[in-house]
């Protein structure tokens, strides 16, 4: 049984993270993988990539400015959502490669900023092979966002898209939309995957993908490199007092609306002003901060800038007594499942797929939606809990059980035998 993910990239971003979290998972179990990425950033060895150099590193480099600048310039409505939507108009023929030609199961991630159009999606589907397409996002199903927040346009057909300063009945989200209601005409052998059963039960009252075969498997997970650590030796690397309660935050870019940090700030100041706290709190942030005033927090702040390196995240997440994410919409975050599994409980927003993982009160605390009050509530509850360990034990186990490499590859090797049976 031969496997070919096809990803953008293998290093970048959450899409790329668990991509390559399943290679590895696979391998384990011994499933001849490899994945096929427009750019290769890494050295894994079962990684090939298509735009490696000469003309198709200049056609890819091109191509993502043929799809982006274009968006720029006629239609994006603000600078918010230039990377929230994606038209797919560009993109490389991938269906004559080796490890597509050679695969039994092709095995789709994400594939935009320029790798795959509508129309390369169809050429993979016209060589008849299994496909199984691992929703990381709305995508698959809407007009070109990849979260549709409140617009629920993709339930029928899109148009009037709220994210273009040109909207109209017959804007670029409606082209987008009868693109991909063409690609799925003749319902082609395809599997769609959700790693969150929030996303899995939205892509079921899709227009476009009613029909299909939907299920929903999570993200996998290294539990050996996102382990329990000792804080002290965590923190000291740092210079973060070992006595202190240290509140986590992280994103690529904690700036993007989508993802909250105006709610962290209101419940940091609640937290300050409403409940009796211990002086010795301190935040850490990681990820890109360039445009947000750090000063607004009212504590100690820490800030790491981006993180690649995994062990060293995984040591951010061990010197935390709580990581928060005010995230507003998102599929299955790897950032909560990597706390969790450092035994590190999790206060998050109670919305999309982060239910699937943080039990209320359990191993962490569903916040009311956009409430920073409720969300100061629960930084509160996990940091003077009496039952401390009991919160940390619960974490670790909820992703040992749920989201170990071993759990994951065996539904999905399960998938693609299914697919396989004559």
């Amino acid at each position: 049984m031969k496997i070919t993910l096809i990803n953008t990239s293998d290093a970048g971003g959450g899409a790329p993270a668990a991509c390559m979290r399943l290679l590895k998972a696979l391998e384990q179990d011994v499933v001849d993988v490899h994945l096929l990425a427009q750019h290769k950033y890494t050295t894994e060895e079962r990684v090939e990539a298509f735009a490696d150099s000469g003309l198709k590193a200049l056609k890819a480099k091109a191509d993502f400015y043929r799809e982006r600048l274009p968006f720029i310039a006629f239609h994006e409505k603000d600078k918010s959502v230039r990377f929230a939507f994606s038209t797919a108009a560009v993109g490389m023929d991938i269906s004559g490669e080796e490890l597509v030609q050679n695969a039994d199961v092709l095995h789709l991630h994400w594939t935009n900023s320029g790798f795959l159009s509508t129309k390369n999606l169809k050429q993979l589907t016209a060589l008849n092979k299994p496909i199984v397409w691992t929703l990381h996002d709305m995508w698959a199903f809407t007009g070109g966002c990849h979260y549709a927040g409140t617009c629920g346009h993709f339930l029928n057909q899109c148009g009037n898209c709220p994210m273009l300063r040109d909207a109209s009945p017959k804007d670029i989200s409606r082209k987008g939309w009868h693109r991909k209601k063409e690609l799925y005409a003749n319902k082609p052998n395809i599997t769609f995957v959700t790693c969150s059963n929030w996303l899995a039960d939205v892509a079921r009252t899709s227009s476009l993908l009613k029909g299909f075969n939907i299920q929903a498997i999570p993200n996998p997970i290294d539990t050996e490199l996102y382990s329990p650590k000792a804080k002290p030796e965590t923190r000291q690397k740092l210079n973060i007092d070992s006595k202190s309660k240290v509140i986590l935050f992280g994103a690529a870019n904690i700036t993007h609306t989508r993802k909250g940090i105006i709610y962290l700030i209101e419940a940091l100041h609640d937290l300050k002003n409403e409940y009796p706290q211990p002086s010795n709190i301190e935040v850490v942030i990681f990820g890109k901060t360039q445009g947000f005033d750090l000063s607004i927090i009212p504590f100690k702040v820490h800030s790491l800038g981006v993180i690649s390196d995994q062990n060293q995240l995984a040591d951010i997440y061990n010197l935390a007594d709580v990581f928060v994410l005010p995230s507003l919409e998102d599929n299955l975050p790897n950032m909560v499942m990597e706390s969790l599994s450092c035994g590190t409980p999790v206060v998050a927003f109670n919305t999309g797929g982060i239910p699937d993982m943080v039990e209320h009160e359990q191993n962490g605390y569903l916040a009311k939606y956009k409430s920073g009050p409720d969300m100061a509530k629960g930084i509160d509850y996990v940091l003077n809990s009496p039952e401390a360990d009991k919160l940390s034990i619960a974490a670790r186990d909820k992703v040992l059980n749920n989201f170990s490499n071993a759990v994951v590859a065996s539904k999905y090797k399960a998938l693609y035998q299914s697919l396989l049976k004559p």
